[in-house]
């Protein structure tokens, strides 16, 4: 790319022209307060400026209504251009029927199978596997005690913070990508089937590339 001139601009300003604008996020979880915790502690890390864009909203309903409560919420606002649920399988009743009614409606889904703590593993170097959320806790717990020195407390309002910290994001995306592609070589299509899995990172990896710190 050239000035009218002729020059040539230099490579940093090319950097910064392709770098993607920050848009509009509004994420819908459920009551659970460690994925309002991990979201909320995402949007703070980012810039002052840009953490308007993205609005956090706690359902306390039924995870079966996050869809509807999404959908509401997008229409009220409709600068809000990217509408997220996210949840765990857990004991989610139709866990698969949910994520396909949400994409179905252009809502995009960053769900975890079994439990969010298998993408906390992630940022720890590990997503074992767990056919359950319990011990998928359990497993978290040990692993993040031993590499931090600190009780695990699923109400923790600085564990976005603390992963980044303790762990490696950008090794958790490789391992999060890692898992889906296994499962996809196994023919693992159904979200409920794909355990340990996440697409979480889906979301915190588009948020951080299109945020310069």
């Amino acid at each position: 790319m050239a000035k009218r001139t002729g020059k040539r601009l230099p490579r940093e300003q090319l950097l910064k022209r392709r770098v993607p604008e920050l848009g509009y996020y509004l994420i819908v979880t459920d009551t659970k307060a460690t994925e309002q915790n991990y979201m909320a502690g995402l949007r703070d890390s980012i810039p002052k400026k840009l953490q308007g864009k993205i609005v956090v909203k706690v359902c306390r309903a039924e995870t079966a209504k996050l869809v509807d409560e999404a959908l509401s919420m997008a229409s009220m606002h409709p600068q809000y251009s990217e509408p997220w649920i996210v949840f765990d399988r857990d004991q989610v009743k139709d866990f698969d029927r949910i994520i396909a009614n949400a994409e179905g409606k252009g809502i995009k889904v960053g769900w975890s199978n079994p439990c969010i703590e298998i993408w906390f593993s992630a940022y720890l170097g590990a997503m074992p596997v767990c056919q359950d959320s319990v011990t998928c806790n359990d497993n978290f717990e040990a692993r993040y005690f031993n590499i931090t020195g600190h009780r695990y407390d699923k109400t923790d309002s600085a564990i976005y913070s603390k992963l980044c910290r303790f762990g490696d994001e950008k090794q958790a995306f490789s391992l999060a990508k890692q898992k889906l592609l296994e499962h996809a070589r196994n023919n693992k299509t159904q979200p409920s089937n794909m355990c340990p899995a996440t697409k979480l990172h889906i979301l915190v990896e588009e948020i951080n590339n299109k945020v310069v710190r």
